[in-house]
């Protein structure tokens, strides 16, 4: 009896993980569509890209990487 409840449990758990992969890859393709229009309308989508990751950074933890890339940017003669 057990392992028909195991058996049971483990099939919904890997139907739900199937059924969220297949959300993922439509919000993956969804995603890959706005910067493909991005793109179309002339704007830079690795610039795009940057912007998204930066603000999902907290505030300091973006002010740090703004501080280590001067720094760097310095100490190659690139500022």
């Amino acid at each position: 009896m057990s392992e028909n409840i195991a058996a049971d449990q483990l099939r919904l758990l890997i139907e739900r993980i199937e059924r969220l992969e297949e959300e993922k890859k439509g919000i993956a393709d969804d995603i890959a569509d706005v910067y493909g229009e991005a793109k179309s309308t002339g704007f830079d989508v690795k610039t795009i890209r940057t912007i998204v990751r930066l603000r999902k950074m907290e505030k300091h933890h973006r002010d740090e990487a703004d501080m280590l890339l001067e720094t760097y940017k310095q100490a190659l003669g690139l500022a």
